[in-house]
């Protein structure tokens, strides 16, 4: 009865053998075996055996199989190691405040929100009749001031003939007190050698005073002149200050009246649009924002993913909105600190208890090509970065 049990385990049937009693061979204790073997194993390991020997090409390529997703899985986290990514990234851009900058009311709002503007375009009117008074006054002022520079100058030229004329007076004032010189030493001498009367040597005297006084007078009146030309040239230097004031109130006028119309600096889109027609604009007051076209990602890596991150490196963008899709950029710059030490409350790690905290460090990333899908600031990207 042994022998034929033995045969029928070798040979993988679970029947017993014909004519030997179950329960005897339950209860009999297996002496030849060190410890028993359960019934469940000693038949699917001989099940197994004769799986593989029926089906030779399917154990081959169930082996092949796990060779090749070995060598996937060994290439794809090596070729993991030479890429960097964070979720912890969004589109960024600087919106800009549309304020007014003069009092008045709005006459007129061309734009609506959300709405694509290109770079020039009217995105609020405010009345303008003022400031065109404004402007039409200091035009005034302006001519005013150059009608009296005109006129200190023509003054000036006219003073300049009163100089000529009187140096003439100063000449003929010299050529009477040299004539009247040498009648009186004539005549002074006739009168010492009896040659002549004394009446007359008085009378050259007299002359020759005369003639003195009317070329002192002269002197005094030519520097009189004189002295009159630097006034006008005053006057005409404090006209020239007087159109200058009127020129910059013009300007200013000029400025402000432009300042009516509120145009788009760049290309953008209105957002947030609180102006209206009818309503009244103070200096300052926001009317709308405004945003860029222009945008990039603003990714917050971990500073252990710095270590190979340089600027221009490539990166492949994909944007939450549009899955599936994926947009070429490069790295344009990290920023020169953490994330933290330009918060609004920095972190002080010089009192109290320190607990190291791993810290991110924005990087800014543009694309090679503006992306042909909406975008906007805030929106939610994955930058992956090839480092290596």
């Amino acid at each position: 009865m042994a022998e034929a049990t033995i045969a029928d385990l070798s040979s993988g049937s679970a029947e017993p053998y014909e004519g030997s009693d179950p329960a005897q061979e339950k209860s009999a204790p297996d002496r030849g075996a060190a410890s028993p073997v359960p019934d469940e194993q000693k038949h699917v390991e001989p099940k197994r055996r004769n799986l593989l020997r029926r089906h030779p090409f399917l154990s081959a390529a169930a082996a092949l199989l796990i060779v090749v997703v070995l060598v996937a899985a060994t290439r794809w986290y090596i070729a993991s190691l030479a890429y960097e990514s964070t979720d912890d990234a969004f589109i960024d851009s600087r919106p800009v405040t549309i304020s007014s900058q003069v009092n008045g009311a709005i006459v007129d709002v061309p734009v609506t929100d959300n709405q694509l503007v290109a770079a020039g375009a009217v995105l609020a009117r405010i009345d303008d009749r003022d400031y065109l008074a404004n402007l039409n006054q200091a035009k005034a002022q302006v001519d005013q001031a150059n009608a009296s520079i005109v006129n200190d100058k023509a003054q000036r030229a006219e003073q300049q003939a009163h100089i000529g004329q009187a140096a003439q007076q100063v000449d003929l004032a010299q050529a009477a007190l040299t004539f009247a010189q040498q009648q009186y030493a004539r005549y002074e001498g006739l009168a010492q050698r009896q040659s002549g009367t004394i009446e007359q040597a008085q009378n050259d005297y007299s002359n020759l005073q005369q003639a003195q006084a009317t070329l002192h007078a002269n002197q005094a009146a030519l520097e009189a002149a004189k002295q009159q030309i630097s006034v006008l040239d005053a006057q005409i230097q404090g006209a020239d200050g007087q159109l200058e004031q009127a020129r910059a109130s013009q300007q200013q006028a000029e400025t402000n009246l432009s300042r009516t119309t509120i145009t788009t600096p760049i290309a953008g889109r209105v957002t947030k649009l609180t102006a209206a027609k009818g309503g009244y604009a103070q200096v300052g007051q926001a009317l709308m924002m405004f945003v860029p076209r222009d945008m990039w990602v603003t990714a917050n890596f971990k500073e252990t993913q710095l270590t190979d991150m340089r600027p221009g490196q490539p990166v492949e963008v994909t944007i939450d909105a549009y899955p599936g899709r994926t947009f070429a950029a490069h790295v344009d710059s990290i920023q020169a600190g953490s994330g933290t030490v330009f918060s609004l409350l920095p972190a002080e790690n010089a009192t109290g208890n320190f607990v190291k905290v791993l810290q991110r460090v924005p990087v800014k990333i543009v694309f090679d090509r503006r992306p042909d899908v909406y975008i906007g600031p805030g929106m939610s990207v994955e930058p992956t970065v090839k480092v290596r």
